[in-house]
């Protein structure tokens, strides 16, 4: 029975079943059942197959629940986290089917058949317990045992996680999973040393360009304050959308007409989501997609924007309108550096959706604070991580002002529309607060995606296409989400084609406040995009380890370089041949995130 669990997960989560790797599910499973009839007494045996199987059950089920939402796979550590399925019932809910529920049913008349046994009063038949059986079901666990690992010692050569799981079977990779991170720490390196073998390691790619030695833009936004505006599942197909004439998305076409427009940016996050972008966005450092960030590394002491502009005499403050404890913001902040964090109690509950307050109540409070800083003539780095557009995207119907074609309404895709429309409308209402507070003229505005929303298994890329008029690519268009950059003063009115991600977000911003990260000797593993002309980064967990983006194409590995896919940015169509040159793009991401891994677990804990 758990070997067709095994397979029914391979169909779920692979779409196929893998006949030649038959053998690393049916050799992992004789592992455990073989010391579990080895080692377990006869009166304990009938208890710990119950366990072995209702435990196995369970955590194929919520892998199998976990890719359908996440797209990637689980590992063991991803159970850090299930005291967050709470706080996204809702969009958790939205994903449950009931196919994964077939997990189980072998559990359910099992239970029956005992209770029939039991109210009959008869006894079970007793296992074969003698010294040669054990003996041989030892032997059993060797052979599962040696097979397994002939399988996860070839699986270390597979930088992708999913061709990893699919090669080595699932149970395997979770096993792999675990002596991964015992043997996680590698080499000790000096933390003072990590910006020279950065600039080193980007100065071995040609395919990485700066345009200048001294930074065009340095410093010319040096003393205003910041407001930085994270925008949840917010992608970049609904910027300069119009359906029936109507612009989805207007008051962010008009900043980004007429500021610093990025559209050939992307998410990054790992294990995190949405917090993981707060992470990113503030310290240029990659998540290391084994656990979220605020979970693993909320105690050390990061170096980050908020805490650089903090010893220039700025207040670094963050507004998030759900509790505080989710995703452990309460110990990210301040190994943030924030000086302050203002969660659920410190909003006004009008109750827009699951997760509370809606955005126009956040901005209303964050404004508040505004003024205050501004009577006490202090600059201030504000970050403001909104939810009105949080999976499944269900807003208030008042709020639904879009006039949707029939095909459209209705559907996820017509509630994302809405939920995106109306966040767009509630960014409107923060410049109208800010002008009429005498905030905005002295404040850079800047805007991102934290991640996608539309659910792959809920939304065709070729009927979402179709239905809106454009071309929407399963990955490239997925994970493409808007950086805008608004400055007060004259209007740059630029669109910034250089390729980035979330973790050049902060080198962007402190050149442009006048921070010098070499000055500060802070290392990022990121960009500055205003002065960078062709870039290379990568992307992990959501896609495979390995994968990249630069300046031409999205390339996502198969179980090693030569099997990988190369997507045009410009077509969204794949390369008939991976150019050879691209081989120097994959290891260079590949040193770059392992570089940032060894990193982030050396930094100092907080005292």
């Amino acid at each position: 029975m758990l070997l067709l669990k095994a397979l029914l997960f391979r169909y779920f989560v692979f779409d196929h079943i893998a006949w030649g790797q038959v053998v690393a599910d049916a050799a992992s499973i004789a592992m455990f059942i073989g010391l579990l009839e080895a080692l377990l007494a006869d009166r304990a045996k009938a208890h710990g197959f119950w366990v072995l199987n209702l435990f196995l059950s369970a955590l194929m089920f919520a892998s199998a629940v976990y890719v359908s939402y996440f797209s990637t796979i689980p590992t063991y550590s991803a159970l850090n986290e299930l005291n967050q399925v709470a706080g996204v019932q809702d969009s958790i809910r939205s994903t449950l089917k009931w196919k994964y529920f077939l997990f189980f049913p072998d559990l359910a008349v099992m239970a029956v058949l005992w209770l029939v046994r039991r109210i009959r009063r008869k006894t079970r038949t007793p296992h074969m317990d003698g010294k040669k059986w054990r003996l041989g079901m030892l032997a059993v666990a060797a052979v599962g045992m040696i097979i397994s690992d002939g399988y996860m010692q070839y699986g270390k050569s597979i930088y992708s996680e999913l061709a990893r799981a699919d090669e080595i079977g699932f149970l395997n990779y979770q096993i792999s999973a675990v002596f991964h991170d015992l043997d996680a720490d590698g080499q000790p390196i000096d933390i003072d040393q990590v910006a020279t073998q950065i600039t080193k390691l980007v100065k071995t790619n040609p395919n990485v360009r700066t345009t200048t030695d001294q930074p065009a833009l340095f410093g010319s936004m040096a003393g205003k304050n910041v407001v930085v505006i994270q925008l949840e599942a917010f992608q970049n197909f609904p910027i300069h959308l119009r359906i029936n004439g109507q612009e989805i998305t207007p008051v962010l076409n008009d900043l980004a007409d007429n500021g610093y427009y990025f559209p050939r940016f992307f998410q990054q996050i790992g294990q995190g989501n949405t917090s993981d972008a707060e992470f990113l966005s503030n310290t240029s450092i990659y998540p290391t997609a084994r656990i979220a960030m605020s979970t693993g590394y909320g105690d050390r002491e990061l170096p980050s924007l908020p805490r650089l502009l903090r010893a220039r005499g700025y207040v670094a403050e963050t507004f998030h309108p759900n509790d505080v404890t989710f995703w452990d913001r309460d110990k990210l902040y301040p190994a943030l550096g924030f000086d302050r964090y203002f969660d659920r109690p410190a909003f006004f509950n009008d109750q827009f959706n699951a997760f509370g307050a809606s955005d126009v109540e956040l901005y209303r409070t964050a404004v508040r604070r505004m003024v205050e800083l501004k009577q006490e003539n202090k600059p201030f780095y504000m970050q403001l991580v909104t939810v009105s557009s949080h999976h499944p995207f269900q807003i208030p119907s008042d709020k639904q002002w879009l006039d949707l074609p029939g095909e459209i309404a209705g559907t996820q895709l017509g509630d994302y529309l809405q939920a995106i429309h109306y966040t767009d409308y509630a960014v409107g209402e923060l410049i109208r607060m800010l002008n009429e507070n005498g905030l905005y003229e002295d404040t850079m505005l800047v805007l991102y995606g934290d991640h996608f929303g539309l659910q792959p298994e809920e939304n065709d890329p070729a009927d979402i296409g179709r239905k809106l008029g454009i071309v929407y690519h399963e990955r490239i268009s997925r994970y493409n989400v808007p950086l805008i950059i608004s400055v007060p003063g004259e209007s740059p009115r630029r669109v910034v084609q250089t390729v980035g991600g979330q973790v050049d977000i902060m080198p962007t911003l402190a050149n442009l406040l006048g921070v010098s990260l070499r000055d500060e000797n802070v290392p990022v593993f990121g960009m500055d995009l205003l002065n960078t002309e062709r870039n290379v980064f990568g992307i992990r967990y959501y896609l495979p380890t390995g994968s990249f983006v630069n300046q031409e194409v999205m390339f996502i590995p198969g179980k090693s370089f030569e099997d990988g896919v190369a997507i045009s940015l410009d077509t969204l169509e794949p390369l008939p041949e991976v150019p050879v040159s691209y081989r120097k793009d994959y290891e260079y991401v590949l040193q770059l995130m392992s570089l940032s891994d060894l990193y982030v677990k050396m930094l100092p804990k907080r005292e």
